[in-house]
């Protein structure tokens, strides 16, 4: 069975869009999301199509951003700052 690039990046993303669902609500999810971002760029990296997979995950992350009713601005900031962190990974 192979994977595809959906089902490589999906559940990474929806880990995403659940910190920011939670977010809303109060909960502090800087660090979770960080650790997450992290944890996504270090499996999707070891793929040998991973430039296709990161950008998926970036691409997905701003479009969910984009798509989010202008009503949940924290929402929107935890996907914004997770594809910023995927795009300009920290070294370590």
């Amino acid at each position: 069975m192979t994977a595809t690039v959906v089902g490589l990046v999906t559940p990474h993303l929806l880990r995403i869009v659940d910190l920011a669902n939670q977010a809303e609500v109060g909960v502090n999810v800087d660090w979770h999301r960080r650790a997450a971002v992290a944890a996504t760029m270090t499996e999707l990296g070891q793929q040998s199509n991973a430039p296709v997979l990161i950008a998926s995950y970036i691409d997905a992350l701003e479009a969910a951003a984009e798509q989010a009713p202008k009503t949940r601005p924290e929402y929107i900031r935890v996907l914004r700052a997770a594809a910023a962190a995927a795009r300009n990974p920290s070294p370590g």
